[in-house]
């Protein structure tokens, strides 16, 4: 007697045709990489540098600049598309930043105070360092603005690097890592509440609230309709985006607002019993009811970042370093750049801040008994991986384009945003091959 069929049938995507077994599956393959997202952003950053810089230059800023409106009755929003992206899109990129945040503090490394304390404070390290530094060639100048621009680090690009050195670095370097990175993101959202809001409308604030207030009211009362959330979550950031804070704000509030444990861990089993001989004979009901009780196991935080997740590191951060990347380059104004004090602040706090004030950090913790390092790793790991750490790229970048006005100052903070990630990518990497190459991996110091 054979096997009863499967009552799936074969996807496309698995299916021996040309296009998905040349193309979609590669791709698919590709997307699944840990590197991917640094590669895409790569791609989109460098495309905003030739664009900014070819024949076609004037067509890159005119884009850009192209004034989209809605209006909905007597509110009317009009932005320029580069402020879309930044103040729109983005903020659906910190939606997710928040989603992972929670995720670490209910279920990460950061929902144990003693496993949080060297994350914690290798991360406030390495956001004070790299400001002071920065602060010390700008006091008393209109760059001073910029203070915030070195605090960040571009987790893509960071975890990028550390994915072409898998077999080279411990697994616990990759977490101390992300830890770093989580609390850098929790840092990096306050200051751009505080600091990189202005003329805020108090009006406008307390609708954001009562929104979030209701967010909060729902989860209390069980309801979990999709829809629901996403129309409040809309009048957020309607309502950030009009009392001056700065509308991404709206989108981490959000996701930090998201549920992180799942509703219902145990039913899924209870349902999968009853329903035991659904491989054998399927019915309609019963695949139903595993289908709506599989939602119950997963929490709706990480629901929503396995949906949102490829968007955002394929669409959103990427069109962002399109929108915003693309700066005019010449060996006169490289030249001019770099002897700005912004740039050279920019590049001294993402490269030696950084590496100072998060390898100091993790080493008086240490010191200080606050924790340990994690399993395998070695301090010329932390120290490679806090050089990584100041690849600042995308955020950066976006705490500039908040902190300046002024074009030619934006202009200097990009170059030496893109200058100093370029060198902390490529001396970080070059720290962490040469170190693994000195000495074995499971050596403790």
């Amino acid at each position: 007697m054979s096997p009863p069929k499967s009552p799936l049938r074969n996807s496309w995507l698995s299916s021996d045709r040309v296009l998905p077994r040349l193309i979609a599956r590669p791709l698919r393959t590709f997307l699944r990489t840990e590197a991917a997202g640094g590669i895409v952003l790569l791609g989109a950053t460098v495309a905003a540098l030739v664009w900014a810089n070819s024949p076609f230059a004037n067509s890159y800023e005119s884009l850009w600049r192209t004034e989209l409106r809605f209006a909905l009755g007597s509110l009317e929003l009009a932005q320029d598309i580069r402020h879309w992206i930044n103040d729109g899109l983005m903020a659906l990129f910190f939606f997710v930043v928040g989603l992972e945040i929670k995720r670490e503090l209910v279920l990460g490394e950061l929902n144990d105070v003693r496993k949080a304390m060297i994350p914690v404070a290798a991360a406030i390290g390495g956001m004070m360092a790299p400001a002071l530094v920065y602060v010390m060639f700008n006091a008393g100048s209109a760059g001073v603005a910029g203070w915030g621009i070195p605090m960040a680090t571009d987790i893509a690009f960071a975890v990028a690097v550390l994915a072409l050195l898998s077999n080279r670095i411990p697994s616990g370097l990759k977490v101390f890592l992300l830890s770093l990175a989580i609390v850098d993101d929790i840092g990096v959202i306050l200051v751009i509440a505080l600091f990189y809001s202005a003329g805020i409308e108090v009006g406008w604030l307390l609708a954001a609230a009562g929104l979030l207030t209701a967010v909060i009211l729902l989860r209390r009362l069980r309801v979990y309709w999709t829809p629901i959330y996403a129309l409040i979550g809309v009048g957020v950031w309607v309502a950030t985006f009009e009392s001056g804070a700065h509308a991404t704000i709206a989108g981490a509030a959000l996701g930090l607002l998201t549920p992180a444990r799942p509703t219902d861990p145990r039913g899924f089993a209870d349902v999968l019993d009853e329903t035991s001989a659904l491989a054998v004979e399927p019915d309609a009901e019963s695949l139903r009811a595993v289908q709506l009780q599989s939602n119950e196991v997963v929490s709706v935080a990480e629901r929503l970042e396995h949906l949102l997740h490829p968007w955002t590191s394929y669409l959103v951060i990427p069109l962002f370093a399109l929108a915003n990347a693309g700066v005019a380059l010449s060996l006169g104004s490289i030249g001019d750049a770099l002897s700005s004090n912004v740039a050279v602040g920019v590049v001294a706090g993402l490269i030696v801040g950084k590496t100072v004030g998060i390898s100091g950090a993790t080493w008086l913790s240490v010191r200080l008994g606050l924790g340990r390092l994690p399993d395998g790793v070695q301090w010329r790991h932390v120290v490679g991986a806090s050089i990584v750490a100041g690849i600042g790229f995308t955020v950066s970048l976006f705490v500039g384009s908040l902190a300046f006005d002024d074009g030619r100052l934006v202009a200097e903070a990009k170059v030496g945003v893109l200058f100093a990630s370029l060198a902390a990518g490529l001396i970080g990497a070059a720290v962490l091959a040469l170190g693994h190459q000195r000495a074995p991996d499971h050596d403790r110091t």
